[in-house]
């Protein structure tokens, strides 16, 4: 499948790209080439492949919560742009003026 320009330049204008003539030659080959892909795919036969199917079982991955001791409050403001009086400094977010 070929992409026209006319279909680049429809693509292009819902994504809200300004391409140069270059660039919409370089799109229409890259996109029709992705779309050649797309049409391989919908030839396989997957019927019997259920939609939620997954090449890994999947499981959670949890750990029991243990309490362990803190950084040293020197270690975590080492990198600090700014602190004061053991806490981060930052600049406000909301302006009261």
């Amino acid at each position: 499948m070929t992409l026209s320009r006319e279909e680049v330049d429809h693509v292009a204008m819902l994504a809200r790209l300004g391409l140069e003539p270059e660039e919409r030659e370089r799109m229409r080959v890259q996109l029709s080439s992705i779309m050649e892909h797309i049409n391989r795919l919908r030839e396989l036969d997957t019927e019997a492949i259920p939609p939620t199917a997954q090449v890994i079982a999947l499981q959670n991955v949890m750990r029991d919560d243990e309490v362990q001791p803190s950084l040293p409050l020197a270690d975590v403001l080492r990198n600090a742009p700014q602190h004061e009086d053991g806490m981060f400094k930052v600049n406000a977010v909301l302006d009261e003026s």
